[in-house]
């Protein structure tokens, strides 16, 4: 199949890159000279077994490590060049993030954990909650913004996580295993959701997971083993469509 990547806008441009941890004898190399290049609006699974780089480059991309050499180009500036302040700029304009562990203040509502990347911005109270509310009905989850985490369920409790990490209207959402602390039917109306915002608000998905079922959300799945990109495979369309729930994200306001 063509590279349907080709075409389109460079937004991440991995060149020569390399990391490697400790000194010596206990040196060891978990990238070994990767290229990768990501166009804007793609959604790519990267898969590999423990140890293959997979989860070392998601750091890399989202400013969260930094290369031992090579070229890391966002939107064409290189990242590397950048101060630790520069990086985290970037990581708050650009980034948002989903862990496996979904991360939430226990004793903190839905909306209030949405809030929180908004408060680091500087934003009004007002400004906070209009947004908050917003992304909380782009996630499925309107009426329970005053929830606690121990009030929702694991798949809603992910969803609270989305919309934190939708809610400063990223240009990539970097997932790291969204969907490995939960039971595949609550997995699959994540994945569905992932896939309505990048196909209906264009974000920028890129997503590390060990299911292939998952994976096959993606229409790139990029596969690592001991620090090289062994295959990069490309897919005409997700392979699953969004749920009639989850569809209803691309009827709503902008990420």
């Amino acid at each position: 199949m063509t590279d349907p990547g080709a075409a389109a806008p460079a937004l991440i441009r991995l060149q020569a890159i390399t990391k490697t941890y400790g000194q010596g004898t206990a040196a060891f190399q978990a990238l070994r000279g990767v290229d990768l290049t990501v166009g804007a609006g793609e959604f790519t699974a990267v898969m590999g077994p423990s140890g293959s780089g997979k989860s070392t480059v998601m750091n890399l991309i989202g400013c969260l490590d930094t290369p031992s050499s090579g070229h890391y180009a966002f939107r064409g500036v290189a990242v590397e060049g950048l101060s630790r302040d520069q990086r985290a700029l970037l990581r708050r304009r650009h980034l948002g993030f989903v862990f496996q562990g979904f991360h939430l203040l226990a004793r903190t509502s839905a909306q209030e954990n949405v809030e929180l990347p908004l408060i680091y911005r500087g934003a009004s109270a007002a400004e906070r909650h209009r947004a908050a509310r917003q992304a909380l009905d782009q996630v499925g989850l309107t009426g329970w913004e005053h929830h606690t985490p121990a009030e929702l369920s694991g798949g809603q409790q992910q969803r609270v996580a989305i919309a934190r990490a939708i809610v400063t209207q990223p240009t990539v959402l970097l997932a790291d295993e969204p969907t490995g602390n939960l039971d595949s039917a609550r997995g699959r109306e994540i994945m569905d959701l992932l896939v309505a915002l990048n196909r209906g608000h264009g974000i920028t998905v890129l997503m590390v997971t060990h299911e292939p079922d998952m994976a096959a959300y993606a229409h790139r799945i990029v596969h690592f083993r001991d620090g090289v990109i062994s295959r990069d495979e490309w897919r005409a369309a997700p392979a699953t469509a969004p749920t009639t729930e989850s569809a209803a994200v691309t009827g709503t306001g902008a990420a």
